[in-house]
């Protein structure tokens, strides 16, 4: 059962570490347009210099969900999750919504004076 499961732990590692990634910039341009303000939203930039980081373990996470859900249906087991084809398109479509996130994380913070 972990096995089957492993696909999709990734892909949730990936979306998390990307959005962990973007807080230091995407964070307070989300909440200003929601009309929050204050001195504290300054305080996620704190976060930045573990951007680093955050976007290397989601690029880790999405190499390994990447080797887990485009395996060969061969090489599951009947019963598997991964031999199920609405199983695998649902992930694969998981997979490509992480990896948007992932990019707009990579790209936000180059981008980020045009809304500013």
């Amino acid at each position: 059962m972990p096995e089957q499961k492993n696909g999709l732990a990734a892909l949730y590692a990936g979306g998390l570490a990307a959005l962990l990634a973007s807080s230091c910039c995407l964070g307070p341009l989300v909440l200003l347009m929601l009309g929050f303000s204050g001195a504290w939203i300054g305080n996620l930039a704190a976060l930045e210099a573990y951007r680093p980081w955050f976007i290397g373990a989601a690029l880790a996470a999405l190499w390994f969900a990447y080797r887990r859900i485009w395996r060969s249906t061969s090489d599951c087991r009947p019963g598997e999750v991964c031999a199920v084809p609405q199983v695998r398109t649902t992930y694969q479509t998981l997979f490509w919504i992480v990896v948007a996130l992932v990019l707009m994380a990579l790209v936000f913070p180059y981008l980020a004076a045009y809304f500013y």
